[in-house]
């Protein structure tokens, strides 16, 4: 908790905690008092900013950095661009092919330098900036691996037990497992009786495999409109720390998560991409022996136009 807290100090310096709302509609629907969590007003419209930063200024302690390497399927990306030119640090960040435009954009406005991979996964980036690490003076910021990086998503666990102390769950996007596990170890120390709900794509279910088998479960492919939950190689201590932190973990279809996107945007009027909208997802489809105050996650608001027009003329 000590280090949680100093992240949480320290992220205040660059910005004010994120809103948690009302869901009017989705509270109706499942006769709970359900909240949302809204990392969408975060620069970069994500929760990512939080680890970026927090990891990126610790690494900066240690001096001689000249730049940072980020592997991302945009948000991640969006937030090291963001930090990077918030410090003064050059930032490149590698893409995996054909990667959300969205995300895309906003990564190139920060003024990084953008290496798009043959791949269209993130195995083909994590090797190419792994390679290009290996130069002196550049720091290789991996979401999945760093150890100093959840602490900076811990702190919206903080943020919540502050502004809703009856939170009965927390319910979370899980990708490449920062978010989670950084709102979890948060948790189980400040406000342990709250569980912890995971949520991922039923077309990417690595996470989830690994959690419920008690190993690293791979998959071969990781198709999923939800971009920020498209991971098929899982590290071996992430599983660990899950199986140890995480009650639960529901996954969602395709149309299951456009749903929701429908639903947060037409009845809730929050705007989510597939990713921040998987929260509401699980809500919709599995809620029962959840408590009377379950909190979503929304963690990013990047959604593709192509998506969105979908997910409207679903809804």
């Amino acid at each position: 908790m000590a280090r949680i807290r100093e992240a949480q100090k320290f992220l205040a310096r660059y910005f004010a905690p994120t809103r948690l709302i009302g869901a009017p509609f989705l509270s109706q629907r499942t006769g709970k008092n359900v909240s949302l969590k809204l990392e969408t007003e975060l620069p970069t419209g994500s929760f990512k900013v939080r680890g970026a930063f927090y990891a990126l200024a610790e690494r900066m302690k240690r001096g001689g950095l000249r730049g940072v390497l980020a592997s991302s399927t945009g948000n991640h990306g969006a937030a090291v661009a963001y930090a990077g030119r918030e410090f003064g640090i050059a930032a490149k960040i590698f893409l995996p092919a054909n990667c959300n435009p969205v995300k895309r954009a906003r990564i190139e406005a920060l003024g990084a330098a953008i290496v798009e991979s043959g791949g269209s996964d993130l195995a083909s980036t994590f090797q190419l900036a792994s390679e290009d690490a290996k130069r002196p003076g550049l720091y290789f910021l991996n979401d999945a691996t760093d150890l100093d990086l959840p602490a900076g998503p811990a702190t919206i666990a903080c943020e919540i037990l502050e502004q809703l102390p009856r939170t009965t769950e927390m319910v979370v996007p899980m990708g490449d497992t920062a978010l989670i596990r950084g709102i979890a170890a948060a948790t189980k120390q400040l406000a342990p009786r709250v569980k912890i709900i995971g949520v991922q794509a039923e077309r990417a279910p690595a996470y989830y495999l690994s959690w419920k088998q008690g190993k690293v479960v791979g998959t071969e492919t990781c198709d999923t409109i939800a971009d920020g939950l498209a991971t098929r190689t899982p590290e071996a201590e992430n599983v660990r720390d899950i199986r140890n932190l995480v009650d639960d973990v529901v996954l969602v279809s395709e149309e299951e998560m456009l749903h929701a996107i429908g639903v947060l945007l037409m009845e809730e009027h929050v705007v989510a991409e597939p990713a921040g909208a998987a929260s509401t997802a699980a809500l919709l489809k599995a809620n029962e022996g959840w408590g009377s105050y379950p909190v979503l996650i929304v963690s990013g608001a990047n959604v593709s136009r192509e998506v969105l027009k979908r997910a409207v003329q679903k809804a």
